[in-house]
């Protein structure tokens, strides 16, 4: 007689203490619920939803890595000031350039924080986010943060300087809540973003005085005898940013194929100093081609290069950057910035800042009548809705032109003379 096998026991799935639980819900979707560091040195039991289970553990693991790092994980029943810590320091410091997350932090720290970081997030309306917005408009910044009463001056002494909040500083900290209050609401902390009822008036763009075509002669005159006058001439002559010039290594370029493959930016952080990142964007990573000018230019500055290593020696820092210092360092963008302006004086130029040299490529181009989607990919701009944008007016000016080629064409119309009859179409 054949003895019986016993059943094979179904093994449990047994998670680690602190990994939290997940399960799913009746209504189809899947929730998962552990214990985290809160506000105030405390634990809480929060609980994340998602329509996978595995989108509903990521957000659980998430949550509990954060606080495994010392980070309050706030919920609906924090403050927004204790929210605004936790999606700076726990999310967004994850996806965003240094330079940018400091000032998101700025913003936070001088504006969102005094303003409502003490209201509770799920009570936040967007009457509150409007109120708050309307005051850094029309509230003097001296008064609203006590600095009068320390310096006794401006609402002190009665005599208010009204410091107003520009309108393109307020848009930006209202997107700095905005970003914010959406991934509370994709962690389901919020049912809306309340912040995005909120519509502010659109900034005016920034002003900028481009270079003429006879002011861009003069300047590459005044800069032939420049050690740094390839890199004006690669300014002018392509847009590139001033990051992005400063960053360029000589792998880079392809001086006999007449190309530049543009993909990194020199900028000076505050943990780092100057530290080589990726480009502002991933449009802004692009091949150019270079003008037979600066193909001249480079090669003139790449034999200048080797002399001034020779005369260095051993103090000669090699780190492959086509623009250095005379000893291979980096350049400081302020140092670059105190050259031009020297260069623009000296060519008695008015005075601009470097960043108008790429302003000063596009208006030239547009104004030759260069398509716009060439201009955009040279310049390396994400849409091209912002470089229609950002040169309007170049555009209303060459429409005007053309407005008044055709003008021109057909001649003035006298009214005494009647129109010839036309023909009848049946």
């Amino acid at each position: 007689m054949t003895a019986a096998h016993p059943a094979p026991s179904r093994r449990s799935r047994t998670r680690a203490n602190g990994d939290g639980t997940v399960y799913q819900r009746k209504d189809g979707r899947w929730e998962a619920a552990g214990y985290v560091l809160a506000p105030g040195n405390t634990r809480k039991r929060v609980r994340v939803y998602g329509a996978t289970r595995k989108g509903a553990m990521t957000k659980l693991t998430e949550k509990i890595a954060a606080s495994n790092r010392g980070l309050p994980v706030a919920a609906a029943d924090s403050t927004v000031s204790a929210y605004l810590t936790y999606w700076l320091d726990g999310v967004a410091v994850h996806h965003l350039r240094e330079n940018t997350h400091t000032r998101y932090a700025a913003s936070i720290r001088l504006h969102l924080n005094p303003g409502i970081g003490a209201k509770k997030l799920a009570r936040l309306t967007t009457r509150d986010v409007r109120t708050f917005l309307d005051g850094l408009r029309t509230t003097c910044q001296c008064c609203a943060r006590d600095r009068d009463s320390v310096r006794r001056s401006c609402c002190a002494i009665g005599q208010c300087c009204g410091k107003r909040l520009s309108p393109l500083t307020v848009t930006y900290v209202h997107a700095v809540l905005k970003s914010a209050l959406e991934h509370a609401v994709r962690e389901d902390e919020l049912p809306r973003n309340v912040a995005r009822n909120v519509k502010t008036t659109t900034p005016r763009p920034r002003r900028f005085q481009p270079l003429t075509a006879t002011e861009a002669q003069r300047l590459l005159h005044a800069a032939n005898g420049d050690r740094l006058h390839a890199l004006y001439e690669l300014a002018l002559r392509t847009g590139l940013r001033k990051g992005e010039l400063l960053g360029l290594h000589w792998e880079d370029l392809d001086l006999d194929g007449g190309t530049a493959s543009i993909h990194r930016s020199l900028q000076r952080t505050r943990s780092q100093g100057l530290t080589v990142l990726n480009t502002k964007t991933l449009a802004s990573e692009r091949r150019i081609a270079l003008p037979t000018e600066c193909l001249s230019s480079l090669k003139a500055h790449q034999e200048r290069q080797q002399e001034e290593r020779q005369t260095a020696g051993t103090s000669w820092t090699d780190n492959g950057l086509v623009f250095t210092t005379p000893k291979g360092k980096p350049l400081d963008p302020t140092n670059l910035t105190r050259s031009f302006r020297r260069l623009l004086h000296g060519a008695e130029l008015r005075t601009i800042r470097f960043h108008d040299l790429r302003h000063s490529t596009a208006t030239l181009l547009l104004e030759q009548g260069v398509d716009l989607v060439v201009i955009k990919e040279l310049l390396g701009h994400a849409h091209i809705g912002v470089t229609a944008g950002v040169y309007a007016h170049v555009r209303l000016r060459l429409q005007r032109q053309a407005i008044e080629t055709l003008g021109s064409i057909l001649g003035p119309t006298d009214a005494s003379d009647d129109p010839p009859n036309a023909a009848v179409v049946r």
